[in-house]
This record gives C-alpha cells, sequence and structure tokens, in this order.
C-alpha cells in the first residue's frame, strides 16, 4: 500500500473552509492508525480565487489539482459574487476543474440512516422504511457545457444553452453505471424525457444497447418528472440511477433532502484513472458561515469516499462510515439534522468521528 498521499484542498467559499478543515483532521487520524502520510496543498478556486486573483479558476491552481493524487473540494459561490457574467462565475471553477480532470462520472449515494429518520420528510420514514440508492451523474456534457450565448429573436433578446450528447458520452457513463448495480442489488435506472427531448432520445438508444451487454442486471427507462414524483412517494424502489449533467444535478439534490439534510450526502467524480474530486453536494451557505454551524459529515464521508476509491484504503474508508454512524447513533447532531432538539457544532462534530476511528 502507499504510505504518502498529496491532497489538493480547494476550501472555497462559505462554510468551505470549516467543512474541508474537519475532513483533514479524519485523515490526519486515519493516517496516524494506519502509518500513511497525508500532505495537502491549499488551492484558490471560486470566489475567493475571484478575489484574490480576478478569475474563478486560476491556471496554478489547475495545475496543482492535475499534480495531486486527489483532490478534496469544499464549495465554492455565494451573493458576493451573483452580479458577475457568465464566465467569471465561481461555478466556472467547478466545471473548470472537472473538465481538465476529465471527470465525467458523479457518484452520489443517497441513504437514510435509520437514527435519522425524524429528520426525513417522507412519512414512510416514520414508518421505518428505509433507502440506499445511487445516482450516476454524467458531469461533462450536456447543457452546462453546450454552446450558449445570446441574440436577437421574436421577443426581443433570447438566451439559449445547447443539451448535445455523443454517443461515446453516453456509452461510458453508462458502462460506470452498470458496472455499478453489477457490485450493488442488480438494478438500474436510466433517466431521461425521450418524449420531448432528441438528446434524450439518443440516450434511450445508447442506454438500451448496453442493456443487452448486462443481462444480469435488471434496466428500465424512466421520465424526468416521473422520476422527480417517484423519488418523493417510494425512493426505495431504486438502486442505482443513470442521468445526464441536467437532470442529475436536480434529482441529486432532491433524492439529499430526503436523507434528511443535504448536509449528510457525499459525492466522488471520476474519470478513467484512480484520481478523482470528492466534495459534499451541498453549496457554501454563506448565511451560517463563520458561525460554526456547519454540518461537517458530509465533507467527511466524501474523504471515505475519496480512500475507498482513489487511495486504494477500503478498511480506512469503512473505519470513517463506521466512526460517523456512532456519532450519530450516539445522539450527536448538527442543528440540520437535529430535528428542534440539541445541536453540537462543525468542529465538536468532527471531533467525535475523530474520536471514533
Amino acid at each position: 500500500m502507499k504510505r504518502e498521499f498529496n491532497i489538493a484542498v480547494i476550501a472555497g467559499d462559505g462554510i468551505g473552509p470549516e467543512i474541508t478543515d474537519a475532513a483533514i483532521r479524519v485523515l490526519k487520524k486515519v493516517g496516524e492508525k494506519y502509518g500513511c502520510k497525508f500532505n495537502f496543498t491549499d488551492v484558490f478556486a471560486g470566489g475567493c480565487a475571484i478575489d484574490k486573483y480576478g478569475e474563478p479558476l486560476p491556471k496554478a491552481s489547475v495545475d496543482a489539482c492535475l499534480a495531486a493524487d486527489s483532490v478534496l473540494l469544499g464549495a465554492v459561490g455565494g451573493p458576493k459574487w451573483d452580479t458577475l457574467p457568465g464566465h467569471l462565475r465561481p461555478e466556472r471553477a467547478l466545471l473548470g476543474v472537472r473538465e481538465a480532470m476529465g471527470l465525467y462520472a458523479n457518484i452520489r449515494p443517497a441513504r437514510l440512516m435509520p437514527e435519522l429518520a425524524a429528520a426525513c420528510p417522507l412519512k414512510m420514514a416514520s414508518e421505518g422504511v428505509g433507502f440506499d440508492l445511487v445516482i450516476v451523474r454524467e458531469l461533462t456534457g450536456g447543457m452546462y457545457y453546450g454552446e450558449r450565448g445570446r441574440r436577437e429573436g421574436k421577443y426581443g433578446i433570447e438566451a439559449y444553452d445547447t443539451e448535445c450528447y455523443g454517443t461515446g458520452e453516453i456509452e461510458r457513463i453508462g458502462r460506470v453505471a452498470f458496472e455499478m448495480a453489477r457490485g450493488r442489488r442488480r438494478k438500474l435506472t436510466s433517466i431521461d424525457k425521450a418524449n420531448v427531448l432528441e438528446s434524450s432520445r439518443l440516450w434511450r438508444e445508447v442506454m438500451h444497447r448496453l442493456a443487452a451487454e448486462y443481462p444480469d442486471v435488471e434496466y428500465s427507462d424512466m421520465l424526468v418528472d416521473n422520476a422527480a414524483m417517484q423519488l418523493v412517494r417510494d425512493p426505495g424502489q431504486f438502486d442505482v440511477i443513470v442521468t445526464s449533467n441536467m437532470f442529475g444535478d436536480i434529482l441529486s439534490d432532491e433524492a439529499s433532502q430526503i436523507t434528511g439534510s443535504i448536509g449528510m450526502l457525499p459525492s466522488a467524480s471520476l474519470g478513467d484513472g484512480k484520481r478523482g474530486l470528492y466534495e459534499p453536494i451541498h453549496g457554501s451557505a454563506p448565511d451560517i458561515a463563520g458561525t460554526g454551524k456547519a454540518n461537517p459529515l458530509a465533507t467527511i464521508l466524501s474523504a471515505a469516499m475519496m480512500l475507498r476509491l482513489s487511495l486504494d484504503m477500503p478498511e480506512a474508508a469503512d473505519d470513517v462510515e463506521r466512526a460517523v454512524s456512532e456519532a450519530i447513533r450516539a445522539g450527536l447532531r448538527t442543528a440540520d439534522i437535529a430535528a428542534g432538539g440539541p445541536s453540537i457544532g462543525c468542529f465538536e462534530m468532527a471531533s467525535a468521528v475523530v474520536e471514533r476511528i
């Protein structure tokens, strides 16, 4: 096993520095237990990079990410930069890092922990019914990367964004999803809007061709509007979901809320190699930045995904995930998952996890 890892840390904006600090503390504890060393390099991206360098993603930041074994990200953005033109918005940093690193597959698990059933808004949770699903979101194609602009139109100035997918893009994300389903409950649902969109019709054609190569996986199609409804009606019906960039962005946020809090869910962005980008799926929460109220668990669990998927340390990943579960079972809660009860802060929650590793 490799004994030294270089991790690029994009703390970012808002609560980003607080939650990445929590994950770093956890990784340092893992290093002590497993006899390995983590070298952390601070990288500027997002709003903080705009303030310091005048651009959301300086070349030096891209180079640092490409030189690292993996990247840990907090969050970027905030109202301070909302009036900037699109190419200078903090969110462009995320798109740029993903593209530079070749990260086309975003893995977003969503599981309802029994201890957090009271924080889940769904009736099924109070009846003891849980769910455990994974959303595989295509990350470097679709409308977010398509041709865009403004032009004169029938009703004045028109703005347009183009949804475009190639067969190769669909096939590679489809294979990621099928292989993931094989390692879980062997059920895959592909989400599209094939009744309206030509890009979705091609998506469905390619996915059907792939399904023939995976006869051991139960495959089905679902329209995105129905999928949004089914996620709140019966999320337990899903195992692995695969979908496009925009649909995945929306549906994964919906899935996060039914777990009790968006502050609980990690994610991994992967390409063809081992190196990945790991981040909580929530935003920068500028309203609580600096108050110590942020929930660090999604970032800590993202670090666990890094240990498992990029650093070949599955036992350490299990340790971190177990420590998080034990802290929750002990009744420790940050404000977002306390359901109105007693709560602790970001630093205290991180300490509770560190103590249990």
